[in-house]
């Protein structure tokens, strides 16, 4: 009976489920299937999470059981005991490497991780614990290659690059690039014309590949080898897919330099590291792009000076903490480092002498009407099938939002209670 529910109201209680209870609910019928695994929901829903969460999703590969893991990173803004970050049970990825001990990373946007293992390259959402295995790309055998998974803006699709070909630097000679993308709406790779605009006597950094994604564009740390002789910032436009080269502050980083790209409160930003003396790196700091594309705006944020063996920055809480990863003999720690007043908070322990990887833990539900991936080479995922528990759960958890949707239609209170008697 819920198809007397007016549409406008449907739609809140199911944007206000948990992402669990949405899940189940698509078992309530075929019709609601359709609609929360239709791309307009899916992307309605994404638009409509809290911008302001202050949680990251931390990937770390469990050196005991060789398996992958994440892990959710929620620091209590008004307790400053360490036991008040929130820690869900860590989810454990659902395949194995079969030549290596982990899947590589390609990087991950809007909290959607790209993985691979040579030319077999997986999609993973933890938001809703799905993966996809993507077709082999068109060409596998060119060497050096880069990797990127960003979402183009314009087409409203999350879309994996891959960049190969002869990129090395060797004078003014033109760079053989080949650039092909694969677009998860189309389910299939495409050689581009990207390669023509890539720059010549640019190289991407090999300390720190993994691209940043921000508003619908890759960014990479790379190094100009002419001229300048300075690092750059090598961008991939996911839209019109071209590449361009943003310019650091003038004299503030050469060749050398050891920087990583990434994003801050919404900015391009770039980590840079010290110089590291017996595997101590001292300090880093933090620039930000205050106007996109404009290199005058660039400005040093904050440093970080901690002092210790072994140690990254993962990324940034919404409150402006930095996590850090502190890698010790047996595993790693995660830390919460407070530029302002230079405190550091315990956030937790985990099994790993690996460094780790973060992102912005958000409500996506990509992948969620695509098919079920359920066979991997060493391990079998097992399909659950919808149950009348599945749907009596949903049930209970839209029965639960029914005070808050009487309140935001006050003036439909009556019909309301009418319609969630009638179920």
């Amino acid at each position: 009976m819920l198809e007397y529910l007016p549409n406008e109201v449907l739609l809140e209680i199911l944007h206000r489920l948990p992402v669990k209870s949405l899940i189940q609910f698509r078992c309530v019928s075929k019709s609601y299937n359709s609609l929360i695994t239709s791309p307009a929901f899916i992307k309605s829903s994404y638009t409509r999470s809290p911008s302001d969460s202050n949680k990251l999703i931390v990937r770390y590969l469990d050196v005991k059981s060789h398996v992958e893991r994440y892990k959710l990173i929620h620091e209590d803004n008004d307790n400053n005991d360490s036991s008040s970050s929130e820690q869900i049970p860590d989810l454990e990825f659902p395949l194995r490497s079969s030549s290596w001990d982990y899947f590589q990373l390609v990087g991950s946007a809007n909290g959607l991780f790209c993985l691979h293992e040579g030319k077999h390259f997986i999609l993973w959402n933890p938001c809703i614990r799905k993966f996809i295995t993507l077709p082999n790309p068109s060409f596998i055998d060119l060497f050096p290659r880069y990797l990127a998974v960003g979402f183009d803006l314009r087409t409203d699709d999350y879309k994996v690059a891959r960049i190969a070909g002869n990129i090395r630097y060797e004078g003014a000679k033109p760079p053989l690039v080949l650039v092909e993308v694969y677009s998860v709406s189309e389910g299939s790779w495409r050689v581009t014309n990207g390669g023509d605009s890539y720059p010549p006597r640019i190289t991407i950094s090999n300390w720190h590949p993994q691209a940043a994604y921000l508003n619908g564009a890759v960014y990479f740390a790379a190094n100009d080898w002419g001229d300048a002789q300075s690092s750059i910032v090598l961008s991939f436009d996911l839209g019109d897919e071209v590449f361009r080269l943003i310019s650091l502050p003038n004299g503030k980083f050469g060749l050398d330099a050891d920087i990583g790209t990434s994003v801050f409160n919404g900015l391009l930003s770039l980590i840079c590291y010290g110089n590291q003396h017996l595997s101590i790196v001292k300090s880093c700091s933090v620039w930000v792009m205050k106007e996109d594309g404009v290199v005058d705006s660039w400005t040093k944020q904050f440093t970080i000076e901690l002092n210790m063996l072994r140690w990254k920055v993962l990324g940034f809480l919404k409150n402006d903490h930095v996590l850090v990863q502190k890698i010790k003999s047996h595993g790693s720690k995660l830390l919460s480092y407070d530029p302002e007043s230079q405190q550091v908070k315990n956030l937790g322990f985990y099994r790993s002498t690996y460094y780790s990887y973060a992102d912005n833990y958000a409500r996506n539900l990509t992948l969620l009407d695509k098919p079920n991936d359920v066979v991997s080479k060493r391990k079998v995922s097992k399909k659950r099938k919808c149950s009348q528990l599945d749907a009596t759960s949903a049930f209970a958890g839209a029965g639960l939002l029914f005070s808050q949707q009487t309140q935001l239609f006050g003036k439909r209170k009556s019909s309301l209670s009418l319609y969630f008697l009638i179920l």
